[in-house]
């Protein structure tokens, strides 16, 4: 059984994730506070094992509830009723959130990953990786979360040179030499580096173009990287690559 506190100021809201909560196999909603105070009482009484928290709360948000506690040791879902500032660092930090009105399959979904979470026991570091991540904006300092088989893996994001499709999943090849496989598509990621100076050259490959050695001019064109790979690029994308490195 999944133990699930509700936190949101917006009592509409709350008891409407109550009710579709309730409906959902092997979950039991062992409260809802409608303030972020009486929520921090019900986490210490209740011990929930997944807390859904409202992020925009009068006195106390939800991100200041969060840093509150010494120690975190159940998922947390946040919730926001428009796409919020801190949604980036959110995801860079593989943690869940529903936007309202939220969504059925999205809450299934966010409730088989808090039943994950459960059974792999995390910890509260990827939660200061999330604070870490939400204060601090450049790239040298950001920190990418990888799930993995293993645990959780924190990776500044300057250490990763490559990102490789394998169908549903993603390589990841770093700086220290190591492969790290994610059960994420590379689009998901694509979508979230983008803005840190990472380029789909192909469709296979994602590419920190911190990390280009040179551009070998071949038919097609390809790149190698730091690390000693060659990675092909794809026609379509060669002038806009090229445009990117200043050519």
């Amino acid at each position: 059984m999944l133990r699930a506190l509700i936190i949101d100021d917006e009592p509409n809201s709350a008891e409407t994730l109550r009710l579709w909560l309730s409906h959902l196999p092997r979950v039991e909603v062992v409260d809802v506070c409608t303030s972020a105070y009486a929520g921090l009482t019900a986490i210490q009484d209740k011990q929930p094992d997944v807390v859904f928290l409202d992020i925009e709360m009068p006195y106390l948000n939800g991100f200041d509830l969060l840093a509150s506690l010494p120690t975190v040791n159940f998922s947390v879902v946040f919730t926001t009723a428009y796409n919020h500032y801190a949604i980036r660092a959110i995801r860079f930090s593989a943690l869940d959130y529903l936007l309202k009105p939220i969504d059925l399959d999205e809450l299934q979904r966010a409730v088989d990953s808090a039943r994950q979470r459960k059974e792999a026991r995390q910890t509260t570091q990827q939660y200061r990786v999330f604070f870490d991540n939400l204060k601090n904006q450049s790239q040298a300092l950001n920190k990418l979360t990888l799930a993995t088989q293993e645990g959780y893996l924190f990776v500044p994001i300057g250490e990763i040179v490559r990102c490789e499709s394998d169908r549903n999943y993603t390589q990841f090849h770093l700086t220290n030499g190591r492969p790290v496989l994610v059960s994420k598509n590379l689009g998901e990621f694509e979508e979230l580096l983008t803005d840190y100076n990472f380029f789909r050259v192909h469709n296979s490959h994602l590419v920190n173009l911190g990390h280009v050695r040179r551009y070998l001019r071949t038919e097609g064109g390809q790149l190698e990287l730091t690390d000693g790979s060659i990675i092909d690029v794809s026609r379509r994308r060669k002038d806009e690559l090229l445009a990117r490195l200043g050519q």
